[in-house]
């Protein structure tokens, strides 16, 4: 559908509104007041997103702004685009904010692929409008079929486990409330409304990968193998994404254990990347003999030493780009069968070298000064813990870098009127999404505190505060879906207060850990 751009006004609620409703509640992907940016290509995914979150914005209370990126990339057929979303969103009555790159030439300049410059820069825009206040979240209109899509396109590259959990649902301040959709429901829902879309032709570009599933694949496996196909992927990334989860917690406990660091420089002793845990009992391995040396595939504490690998170049690289599982091998090599003074070299300028009993990651001398600009911190004041906040009691979280306790207690609201002085720091229980994070500050950490009418800095509240810069680095924060709710001994984010309908808040309690 190409010609026409307002459809009838369609008032009642459908299976498919129901559903996305229900969804968004219980998963708190937003919240009341939540200023929500959707980001509308013109096709008709994400047009049936606005118009599904147009039907339901009154029950959700939130307020809706229309987001497009123009990648300057199909010439004439991209303008029509931009216009197309323009008029939508006037003739709706929405706000609209519009931005343009030329992708190719970014692409080139920085050597990415078009696929990987085109994703860069649309998700710089929308963290961009995040960081003016301009929205509080972005929503993307990605579905099941994308997701099927995604993991099968991971598989035929070649992934493992991580791949596997394609496409997450939210990712920071992206949301994504349309995973659990198929793509003929939105077309079928738009039809009923009489809205047009626009469709890209790109794709139909049988070239890439991406549409060779969608249009040969995928059909292919559906008719001949099984009707469920997308339904089975979907559930695969699920598990694969509750997988990854507990691997990330068990991984980040690790490196917070063995690691000891510096500026542009991780070190952990051999014993403890090649036997990371103690799974014996005191005895054997629970499986009928000794435990098996790591550097056999058999180990049971392989996997966990493989992800400690990919950790440690995480923290020096800033990411795993570029990292194959020949080169986890290689490092592990190096650990098992080399001598002192023996190394191997990484992608992207990082080296690892055998001291003795120690690995040392680290960049080459000639990145170093790409690493400060990248402002890649890898500082032993670093930590990360999840809360598991109970709808009655207490979460306890011990912080061992600081060798305190902070106690998340959840209390009926409203408060005795001797404890009116917790209410500029107490939290809205029912308004706190997952995950919920305790960790240090990091550079650029920034909320609109209560009282306040715009966003501020936390390296401003310190200075204001008189914090000193040596406590900075590890002083906690609560982050909450992604965003900060809370900052010790700073006034609560006002997105996240306690207010007259609230009917829990939560109080966080500090003590020293003496254990």
């Amino acid at each position: 559908m190409q010609a026409g751009i307002a459809g009838t006004e369609f008032t009642a609620v459908t299976p498919l509104e129901q559903r996305l409703l229900a969804n968004i509640r219980q998963t708190r992907l937003l919240m009341p007041g939540d200023r929500a940016g959707v980001a509308v290509s013109g096709g008709a995914d994400s047009v049936a997103l606005l118009r599904l979150l147009e039907s339901l914005r009154d029950k959700l209370g939130i307020t809706l702004l229309v987001v497009h990126f123009d990648h300057c990339l199909r010439g004439a057929e991209s303008d029509e685009d931009a216009r197309f979303v323009a008029e939508l969103a006037q003739v709706r009555g929405l706000e609209y904010v519009v931005d343009r790159e030329d992708v190719s030439a970014a692409a080139a300049r920085n050597k990415w692929n078009l696929e990987d410059a085109a994703r860069r820069l649309r998700y710089a825009f929308f963290e961009h409008l995040i960081a003016e206040g301009r929205a509080t979240r972005i929503l993307v209109a990605h579905t099941a079929d994308d997701q099927a899509e995604t993991v099968l396109a991971h598989i035929l590259r070649g992934t493992g486990p991580t791949g596997l959990a394609g496409i997450y649902p939210t990712a920071g301040s992206i949301v994504r409330p349309l995973l659990g959709e198929r793509r003929e429901a939105l077309r079928k829902y738009l039809r009923e409304l009489g809205q047009a879309w626009r469709e890209d032709s790109t794709n139909g570009d049988l070239r890439r990968l991406r549409a060779r599933i969608r249009e040969q694949l995928v059909p292919v496996l559906e008719r001949d193998f099984s009707p469920q196909v997308a339904s089975h992927l979907n559930n695969l990334a699920g598990l694969a994404r509750e997988e990854q989860v507990f691997w990330n917690a068990l991984v980040e406990d690790r490196f917070r254990a063995f690691v000891q660091g510096s500026e542009g420089k991780l070190e952990i002793s051999i014993h403890n990347l090649l036997a990371p845990m103690d799974i014996s009992g005191g005895t054997d391995n629970g499986m009928g003999g000794e435990m098996s040396p790591v550097n056999e595939t058999a180990s049971p504490l392989r996997a966990l030493t493989e992800r400690l690998v990919r950790r440690l170049y995480q923290g020096i690289r800033g990411d795993r780009q570029g990292l194959a599982v020949a080169h986890v091998e290689q490092v592990i090599r190096l650990a098992t069968e080399s001598v002192s003074g023996r190394r191997v070299e990484l992608p992207g300028g990082v080296t690892v070298e055998r001291n003795f009993g120690d690995l040392i990651f680290s960049r080459a001398r000639g990145t170093q000064h790409a690493l400060r600009s990248r402002k890649i911190a890898v500082t032993p004041s670093a930590y990360q813990y999840v809360v598991n906040l109970p709808r009655h009691g207490a979460a306890t979280v011990s912080v061992p870098e600081l060798n305190r306790r902070f106690c998340l207690k959840v209390i009926d609201w409203p408060i005795a009127e001797r404890d009116t002085k917790r209410e500029g720091a107490a939290l809205d229980a029912d308004l706190l999404r997952s995950p919920l994070i305790l960790r240090n500050w990091r550079p650029g950490d920034a909320y609109r505190p209560r009282g306040r009418r715009q966003p501020r800095k936390l390296k401003e509240m310190f200075l204001a505060g008189r914090v000193p810069n040596r406590d900075r680095a590890c002083w906690p924060v609560l982050e909450s879906g992604g965003q900060v709710a809370w900052a010790r001994g700073m006034p609560a984010a006002d997105e996240f207060c306690v207010r007259d309908s609230t009917r829990a808040g939560v109080v966080i309690e500090e003590v020293e850990d003496h254990r």
